[in-house]
């Protein structure tokens, strides 16, 4: 059965439950989330005892507001649009990756996912050695990648072939307005370094952690169209599952994206029998990753 023969046999009913949107699911989740930020940033800057241990916590924190901003990209974490968009503005801010861009970008992936020459995703190439694996993981070519599509965005340069014409002026408006953001939150460095120990080094810190993560979603998956082919849901712990906003359940994402985050668990239930590519946790996912790479060049 591929997915577009689970997708047939469920019920118009079931759909339908599956993919109703709450604000109440969607704010308590982001509550403890943003929560959970505001403590650690708070005793950062407070600088309590033993307060550098908290960078990393931070940091992963932080970069998993990735996971969020992907998923307003959907419309689903909330029922209203508004919370969706600016949510996911506030979230792409954060981490250095325009909104309105990543909407398409995202769009596009799901569209042709793991197609050659049509994913977008694939146009940086996994990493196929350890070191090529090592230099992906400490996130600094997404940092550099995310800093020169911003530029190119406020200049009015980027004209990927999956934007829409008529989405580039809000687009080119965001990257400039976020810019902007940026150069004020660097004069606050003149008087206090707050910013550098609650943001910045946190998410570089953060950064490999979510490399790591999303390199189990499709990584060394077949490039076919089948979703239960070309894409990996990972069995992994329940705070894995909340900081990433249940997105481990990658497969059941991509068969039915109008799913929000909080009724995904019931619509794996639905297709666990169907999954064909899984990985039994992240650790066990990267050795098996890292094993393939040594084997190939053996």
């Amino acid at each position: 059965m591929d997915h577009k023969a689970f997708l047939a046999t469920l019920p118009p009913e079931a759909r339908a439950r599956l993919t109703e949107p709450s604000d109440r699911a969607g704010l308590a989740h982001l509550a403890k989330h943003a929560g959970a930020i505001a403590l650690s940033a708070g005793l950062i800057a407070a600088r309590v005892p033993f307060w550098p241990l908290l960078m990393p916590v931070e940091g992963i924190l932080l970069v998993f507001l990735f996971t969020l901003e992907h998923e307003c990209t959907h419309k689903t974490p909330f029922r209203h649009p508004v919370l969706n968009e600016w949510v996911g503005r506030m979230c792409g801010f954060l981490i250095l990756l325009p909104f309105e861009w990543f909407r398409y970008f995202h769009l596009a992936h799901h569209r042709f996912t793991n197609i050659n020459g049509r994913d977008p995703e694939l146009s940086a190439e996994k990493p196929q050695t350890p070191r090529a694996w090592v230099w992906h993981v400490s996130g600094l070519p997404v940092w550099a990648a995310n800093a020169r599509l911003l530029g190119r965005l406020a200049a009015g340069r980027e004209r990927a072939n999956y934007l829409p014409a008529s989405a580039l002026p809000r687009m080119e408006r965001e990257a400039r307005r976020m810019l902007a953001l940026y150069a004020l939150a660097a004069l606050t460095l003149i008087w206090s370094p707050v910013l550098i120990l609650i943001w910045v080094a946190p998410v570089l810190i953060g950064q490999p952690f979510l490399r790591l993560y999303l390199l189990a979603e499709h990584g060394d998956c077949p490039r076919v169209a089948n979703m239960f082919e070309n894409t990996r849901t990972t069995f992994t712990t329940r705070i894995v599952r909340f900081l990433a906003w249940n997105m481990p359940y990658h497969v059941e994402h991509h068969v039915l994206p109008a799913v929000p985050f909080h009724r995904l668990p019931d619509l794996h239930r639905l297709m666990r029998a169907h999954l064909r590519i899984t990985a039994d946790g992240y650790a066990a996912f990267t050795r098996e990753y890292l094993a393939r790479r040594r084997a190939t060049r053996a």
